[in-house]
């Protein structure tokens, strides 16, 4: 199991990564000043880091300066509100694996996480031996290529679609709720109450095929 690093001063921001993190196989340490994340982060026991840079303590930047110095190589995501390009750029400059602007979606940080582990492993797959295309019968995935097909044939999806295909065919057969599609696919900042994952689920059907997703009543959906 990976071992993740969250610096980030924002309690709710803190903890939706945390239970993502958590809900997706990995183990996870947060702390809210630059300080307490330089001293994790000399203790070589993490396998990524997610850096806040509006800290209550010291800049981001200087956090990350400062582990450089001291020889860490741990892969470093930067997650801020900062998102200008002289900020981004000074952000990778510094030492920087990837700089990721808020508000942001789940999905996409924790593909930057897998891509992340996965070169930082040395291989094709991730830390965790995550395979790239995902397969349940005749529907398939490539996470490289976003290129979608049912018995042999391109389907075109949206972003937002794909994402949602990718977490049910993480979890074929497992009911999924209303609640965990909507934090994996489109982030913290939406609406709990939002009946988007029942509209994309529409999408989804229309184009993979109307008996593939099974609603399960009162609890969410599931790939059969």
């Amino acid at each position: 199991m990976t071992n993740i690093l969250i610096i980030e001063d924002e309690a709710r921001i803190a903890a939706f990564i945390t239970k993502g993190l958590k809900a997706n196989g990995h183990a996870s340490t947060a702390v809210g000043t630059g300080n307490e994340g330089i001293d994790l982060a000399a203790s070589d026991a993490f396998d990524l880091i997610v850096l806040d840079i509006g800290l209550p303590d010291l800049d981001g930047f200087s956090v990350l300066d400062t582990i450089r110095g001291m020889g860490v190589r741990t892969p470093v995501i930067i997650l801020t509100a900062r998102s200008s390009v002289s900020d981004t750029v000074h952000g990778l400059e510094t030492g920087a694996d990837d700089y990721m602007a808020t508000p942001f979606r789940f999905e996409e940080l924790l593909a930057r996480i897998r891509l992340r582990l996965r070169v930082q492993a040395g291989d094709g797959a991730d830390a965790a031996g995550e395979p790239t295309v995902l397969t349940h019968d005749d529907l398939s995935l490539d996470l490289r290529t976003h290129r979608a097909t049912v018995a042999g044939r391109e389907i075109d999806l949206s972003a937002r679609e794909f994402a949602l295909a990718q977490e049910f065919l993480r979890h074929p057969g497992q009911a999924l709720t209303r609640e965990q599609l909507l934090s994996r696919v489109w982030g913290y900042d939406f609406d709990p109450a939002s009946n988007v994952v029942d509209v994309y689920v529409r999408y989804l059907r229309r184009k993979l095929g109307t008996d593939r997703i099974e609603t399960v009543r009162g609890v969410g959906y599931r790939l059969v």
